[in-house]
């Protein structure tokens, strides 16, 4: 059973997640890409470091929902908010960045029209993140 304290962030954690540092290094190269060419996406090498952090984002998610339910003091509620967007402004970073030290290098390495596409696409993403 956890307690909404489980599920907060404490502020040790918080610094944690800004460094964008993975966990651990994973072996696993599962080969489902979004081009036949790819041996997968970015991600993969890291794909149980993502679901451990989106895991985790998620318990958040569920803390600050007992906390409303349990009329937590407004402030406190901000603070796991605060600490929630960043952690997924963390995983969406990193997710980034693996895509165009894989994805996008890839297209380059090869040149055409998927490069000059696979370079579109991470422009509109960066600036969706921008936005966000």
């Amino acid at each position: 059973m956890t307690t909404p304290e489980t599920d907060l962030v404490h502020p040790a954690d918080q610094v944690a997640a800004h460094t964008g540092q993975p966990d651990q290094q994973h072996d696993e190269h599962p080969g489902e890409g979004h081009a036949e060419e790819h041996a997968g996406h970015g991600y993969m090498s890291e794909k149980e470091k993502y679901l451990s952090r989106v895991r985790r984002i998620e318990g958040q998610a569920r803390g600050i929902h007992r906390m409303i339910e349990d009329d937590t003091y407004c402030i406190d509620i901000l603070t796991q908010i605060s600490a929630m967007t960043s952690a997924l402004e963390n995983v969406g970073l990193a997710l980034l960045d693996d895509h165009l030290k894989h994805c996008v290098a890839h297209a380059v390495q090869n040149g055409g029209d998927e490069a000059e596409e696979k370079l579109q696409e991470a422009q509109a993403a960066i600036r969706r993140l921008v936005k966000s």
